[in-house]
């Protein structure tokens, strides 16, 4: 059930483009979601789409993943085991201002004569360029070029091309160069509890400040997390016209301001390149002089260079990653196909600004595109962004992995205060202690731990990376089965079936719960999946067991308890229905008046007390679906049906998370309608503002979820049992194809389902095993493709 009506501005100012995401015109009223949509970013570096000029913004930010402040949780009534210590992600400083003034007059876009404007986030060679002819109030007529980027290549690095030409007449010219930290927090609205804590103080505190020539050098730290940060710029102008610079710096002001005498049609060019580098060891000298090291590089580079090596970058992603719509018609080229097309780009765009550089870090919900949700990191990652990145770029979704199994001393100790054994991840964090200040509906979240288990067997089976099993992996395993163990019980009145309660599952309006349907499944399988890889390690691998033993103290008798624990899983179903139950007590709750419900009083966890919501029989986001799309072997397709029928009247979607499931199995029971009308709200949540909300940052979770609709939903794709297999559907557009491309242990493989028939390629390596449909097909580099007729429609 949708309650959100589509909010695109008009598709004049907007025009749909499949490589560009384009603004035609300056609109004041779109400024926070321009802001968010035409944000750039690394996964370390990001940089919302404010203008250079310094103005006017929303929410102007600039953010390095993992670089926060922390701050003590106050309660009215405080108890035992409540996390004790807020973190939030901080704007570090702001390096992007580039201020234009002619003739002594500045340039503001709102009071601005423009004569043309066109500004483009390209995704194709990774860069926020615009373009823009300026009438001044004396009748000058400007043009002004910027192209901006944020290197994937080059992690530390962003940098600006700032082109200015007085078109008929000579002028006075300034460009002011400037780099401020003097952000003392900002206006948030402490109603909506997913944006991030105001901070009434300062929050970078100086500790360097110097310059050398046009080079600037500033250095900040925080006061409680005791990060710092260490900011450089540097400057190269490029002109005939005669002109002069100026260098100045403050402990928070760092400024090279060129005064020009510009002549008609005489061009001027300033090249930015900014550095930032972060630590929380490293002394204020080092930390400066990593900064000017990098500059070093890439000012001896040049701009060029950085824009090869991103064309480069972003030229392999789409070779990996890219998923086309096109129409069969060769003449014909239908708007919405093309508006479809640039929206799964910029849903895959997004994904690898969120993602790309993340090292030793995990991904926010919103990436690096707004403070909203603090700069967490949740489960949003391992199930919705992981598979994405499991089956295009590996290497990153290890290296999130990594970052969990980093978390398990903290881990352990959690559990450890909650009176449990083994480890119980944060349900909400960036340094790895849970930051969640509300336990019903986070620290009650303990399928976190099944699900960062579930990431794990995904990636391990996708990629064969069974060094990564043994080093890291099993002992994640152990410590969290322990934890599954040592929560659930074996209840007499239940039929001594192993019962979990007082437990939140995904849907977040339903808490603390007995028996929540997902939670238990997602156990199980943590629970199998641990004997397996124990069991496994002590067979072929004596040595890693040993190994494993000694990090754990692990006892023999542990893996019978947990094999015992899962084959007498309790899972709640209703004879009558024939369903499974959300948990035990779902169909005791009132039903929620939902004809007399308006729209604007959605999403209801902003008009309603939780206590209201809870007695209710009403869905935040798919739960019992969501586990059906994940251990889709352990339901019938009329089992699948039936649930997905029941369950789909009482779920808002007020989460974001919750369309893509939805549209997945709405899919796989063959209910196309329904597969594309929520599948199109979770591809266009972020450009048609489906939410109300993408001011406040992209929906990285539900980006992620776009590629599973594609691939799982209407792709068909399979991955229960460890083997690739397709029950392809159609794409979501009529006499359209879908392709798109997924890497299985090193071999990449492209599938195109057209309008009968889809088509299997192996491009690169050796020779693969899939499946299509019950039919099985290997393909070699001797015969690389297969074609077959397309049945589930």
């Amino acid at each position: 059930m949708l309650h959100h009506e589509r909010l695109r501005p008009p598709s004049h100012d907007y025009p749909a483009d499949e490589w560009n995401v384009i603004e035609k015109a300056f609109r004041p009223e779109f400024l926070a979601q321009s802001e968010t949509m035409l944000a750039l970013g690394n996964g370390y570096l990001g940089i919302r789409g404010c203008p250079e000029e310094g103005g006017p913004n929303a929410e102007n930010a600039t953010l390095i993943n993992g670089f926060y402040e922390t701050w003590p949780i106050v309660y009215g009534e405080e108890a035992y085991g409540f996390a004790t210590t807020g973190q939030t992600i901080c704007n570090v400083t702001d390096s992007k201002i580039i201020k234009l003034f002619i003739d002594d007059e500045p340039f503001w876009l709102p009071n601005a004569n423009l004569l043309s404007y066109d500004r483009r986030l390209n995704m194709k060679s990774g860069t926020l360029d615009r373009e823009i002819l300026w009438e001044t109030p004396a009748g000058k007529q400007v043009s002004i070029r910027s192209r901006r980027l944020v290197s994937f290549e080059n992690r530390h690095v962003a940098a600006i091309f700032y082109h200015v030409t007085l078109l008929h007449a000579k002028a006075s010219v300034v460009i002011s160069s400037e780099m401020t930290a003097d952000e003392r927090g900002s206006d948030i609205d402490n109603n909506d509890p997913r944006l991030a804590k105001a901070f009434s103080d300062r929050i970078l505190h100086p500790r360097a400040s110097y310059s050398k020539g046009r080079r600037i050098v500033l250095c900040h730290a925080t006061e409680r997390s005791r990060l710092t940060v260490a900011c450089a710029t540097d400057h190269a102008l490029e002109t005939s016209c005669p002109h002069t610079d100026k260098t100045v710096h403050s402990d928070h002001f760092g400024q090279v301001a060129y005064t020009i005498d510009a002549l008609p049609g005489c061009p001027i060019q300033l090249t930015k390149y900014v550095v930032y580098h972060t630590s929380k060891t490293a002394s204020v000298e080092e930390l400066c002089g990593r900064a000017e090291w990098t500059l070093d590089r890439i000012t001896a580079q040049g701009f060029q260079q950085l824009l090869t090596t991103q064309q480069h970058y972003l030229d392999d992603f789409w070779r990996r990653s890219d998923v086309r719509i096109r129409d069969v018609r060769e003449d014909v080229t239908k708007r919405t196909t093309v508006e479809i097309q640039q929206a799964i780009r910029f849903n895959l765009f997004h994904l690898l600004q969120a993602s790309a550089r993340a090292e030793d870090a995990g991904v926010p919900a919103k990436g690096l595109t707004g403070k909203a949700y603090e700069g967490h990191y949740f489960w949003d990652t391992e199930i919705y962004l992981l598979p994405f990145l499991t089956y295009t770029s590996p290497w990153i979704a290890r290296n999130l992995l990594t970052f969990r199994y980093k978390m398990l001393p903290q881990a352990r100790a959690r559990a450890k205060q909650l009176g449990h054994r083994g480890a119980m991840f944060p349900w909400r964090t960036i340094n790895g202690e849970e930051a969640s200040a509300y336990y019903a509906a986070g620290t009650a979240q303990y399928h976190i731990n099944a699900d960062i288990m579930y990431a794990l067997r995904k990636y391990v089976q996708a990629t064969g990376d069974e060094l990564f099993m043994r080093d890291y992996g099993a002992e994640m395993l152990v410590e969290t089965a322990r934890l599954w163990l040592d929560l659930g019980f074996y209840s007499d009145t239940k039929g001594g079936k192993f019962c979990i309660n007082r437990v939140t599952g995904p849907d977040e309006y339903s808490a603390v719960v007995n028996n929540n349907a997902y939670t238990n499944l997602m156990a199980q399988e943590n629970l199998r999946y641990a004997a397996q890889i124990v069991k496994s390690l002590q067979t072929e691998e004596p040595d890693a067991y040993n190994a494993l033993v000694h990090k754990t103290a692990l006892e023999p008798s542990e893996v019978e308890k947990w094999i015992r624990a899962a084959e007498k899983m309790y899972v709640p179903y209703d004879e009558n229905r024939q369903i499974v139950l959300q948990d035990d007590s779902f169909l005791d709750r009132e039903p929620w008046d939902f004809p007399n419900t308006p729209p604007e009083r959605y999403p209801l966890l902003l008009f309603y007390h939780p206590l209201n919501i809870y007695r209710k029989r009403v869905i935040k986001q798919a739960d019992v679906v969501l586990a059906m799309f994940l251990l889709g072997d352990f339901f019938s397709p009329e089992t699948k049906k039936r649930n997905f029928h029941f369950y789909d009247p009482l779920t808002t979607g007020d989460s974001s998370l919750s369309s893509c499931v939805e549209a997945i199995i709405a899919a796989q029971i063959g209910d196309m309608e329904k597969a594309i009308q929520y599948g199109m709200a979770a591809l266009l949540m972020d450009l048609a503002d489906v939410g109300g909300n993408v001011k406040d940052g992209c929906h990285i979770a539900s980006m992620g979820g776009t590629w599973m609709v594609l691939t799982y939903g209407f792709g068909g794709m399979r991955d229960n049992d460890g083997t690739l297999s397709f029950w392809p559907r159609r794409a979501p557009e009529e006499n359209a194809v879908l392709q798109f491309h997924v890497t299985y242990r090193g071999r990449r493989l492209k599938v195109e389902i057209g309008l009968d028939k889809v088509e299997y390629a192996l491009c690169e390596g050796e020779s693969l095993l899939i499946r299509h449909e019950t039919e099985d097909i290997y393909l070699t580099r001797q015969n690389p493709s297969a074609v077959r007729p397309v049945s589930g429609r």
